[in-house]
């Protein structure tokens, strides 16, 4: 299926919302997308030329780099987990505290972040040829252009009954229903765009990191959450079996707690179940 968007098709897989968001300023073309694949992968753009974007969001892990917080350049830890761009065209606000609203903004910041690639974006514009507009809307263009659909939930939805096992539909249904994990994993990307206080910055009595405010933080999507470990803002949890049973147990207690945040008791096999699911979630990535 292809979404016409001025004059490049976009190959749009099974699963995900035909319309595609593209500002009028920035419309989508292939030169425009190759460019910003090659700088994605340009280590000019970091102050010392040892990482890129690619650095931290890797192809191999769905875009994200598999670490529970990123590391830029001189070895510097940043404060966040890395999360996976993957299907960041459907994207309403953008970071985990959802601070900026495009993506046109969104490329720059890690460029001049003290704790990421710490250059000037002027500075990096210059290094590559280009002016500061069109670095940006380079890079947006190629981040629009990564998309995950086609996995094996789409499939089943789409009329294929055999591409889930019956321990993975079980687990859709408790996804839909005793999980309530649609409150904010919803829609075709499985995500609603919006910030949430889970309890996962809230340690010792107090927040660890405030996120968007009161320790929210943005919904990430779910397609291919398989290949993103660790997770959370903070990548404090290892595997997606401890992020069930984080969830299971109602997160963790505090004054800001999300009211959809409470005890599931859910057993053994529906936790089981609920995981096989969410690796149904791997699909066709495009990069």
């Amino acid at each position: 299926m292809k979404l016409c968007v001025a004059a490049f098709a976009l190959t749009i897989p099974l699963g995900l919302d035909l319309y595609v968001p593209v500002p009028e300023q920035n419309p989508l073309t292939v030169d425009k997308i190759n460019l910003g694949r090659r700088l994605f992968n340009d280590r000019r753009l970091s102050r010392d030329g040892s990482i890129a974007c690619a650095s931290c969001h890797d192809a191999e892990h769905a875009f994200s780099d598999g670490r529970a917080i990123a590391v830029g350049v001189f070895g510097r830890s940043g404060r966040r987990n890395a999360p996976a761009i993957v299907n960041r065209a459907y994207g309403r606000i953008f970071f985990w505290d959802g601070r900026v609203p495009t993506l046109e903004e969104q490329v720059l910041k890690p460029i001049e972040d003290p704790n990421e690639m710490d250059l000037p974006v002027a500075d990096a514009a210059s290094r590559v040829g280009l002016t500061l507009n069109d670095l940006s809307k380079a890079l947006a263009s190629y981040v629009r252009s990564i998309l995950s659909g086609d996995s094996p939930y789409d499939r089943f939805v789409n009329g294929d009954r055999t591409s889930l096992s019956a321990e993975q539909q079980a687990g859709l249904q408790i996804f839909r229903g005793k999980g309530n994990c649609t409150a904010c994993h919803g829609g075709p990307n499985f995500t609603d765009e919006r910030l949430h206080n889970t309890g996962v910055a809230w340690r010792d009595g107090h927040l660890s990191d405030t996120g968007g405010g009161n320790g929210t933080f943005k919904t990430p999507t779910l397609r291919e959450v398989a290949r993103t470990s660790p997770y959370m803002h903070d990548g404090s949890i290892p595997t997606l079996e401890e992020v069930v049973d984080f969830y299971d147990h109602g997160g963790r207690s505090n004054p800001s707690i999300d009211p959809e945040i409470h005890p599931l008791h859910l057993s053994v096999e529906e936790k089981q179940a609920l995981v096989a699911f969410l690796k149904s979630l791997s699909g066709s990535l495009t990069n």
